[in-house]
């Protein structure tokens, strides 16, 4: 069921998902679906957290610069994604405003800095970075450029844009802008 909220949401969106498609693209009665998930909102939310949590590679290249580059590239390639598209375009529609999907937004710009902040933490170690240098404000600023770029100005994003996006953290980090 899962996987048809999912091609569901990638058909219509949000605005066009019901229990009733759901059900008949999984080929089962939708009490099947209510069983499982009271409403819609809790589905989505569901669907959107398991994908989520989907494991970035994290780099370990000897070097932060690319470490950093690797990072970029592999989010540009995710919200380039179907599923990452997908779930964008979910996290900011009219289904934001219920908690359900608020939280998952929520969790997206966490879950991944948490996990990253071991490329900054070695980068530390290996003396590329001032000790005391905060490895997640190091990764948000990574994501931040990416991020404007797809939501705000609403522009596509690119290995260019991943390219900015690792210098701009690299040399705020080598400056000590995020010491803790």
């Amino acid at each position: 069921m899962l996987d048809a909220t999912l091609a569901e949401l990638a058909d219509g969106g949000y605005a066009g998902l019901t229990i009733d498609k759901v059900a008949r693209r999984a080929g089962v009665h939708k009490t099947t679906v209510y069983r499982r998930w009271p409403n819609r909102e809790r589905l989505v939310a569901d669907v959107l957290g398991e994908h989520l949590t989907t494991d970035f590679p994290i780099p370990d290249t000897g070097s932060l610069a690319d470490d950093l580059r690797a990072l970029a590239q592999a989010f540009v390639a995710w919200v380039t994604s179907p599923p990452g598209r997908m779930i964008f375009t979910a996290i900011y529609s009219d289904a934001a405003r219920f908690t359900e999907i608020d939280d998952v937004r929520r969790d997206l710009f966490e879950y991944g800095p948490r996990r990253a902040k071991l490329v900054v933490e070695r980068a530390v170690a290996r003396g590329e970075l001032p000790v005391g240098t905060n490895p997640v404000a190091v990764i948000r600023t990574l994501i931040a450029p990416i991020y404007f770029q797809l939501t705000v100005v609403s522009e596509p994003v690119d290995e260019h844009t991943a390219e900015q996006a690792a210098g701009i953290a690299l040399a705020a980090a080598r400056a000590g802008v995020f010491h803790l």
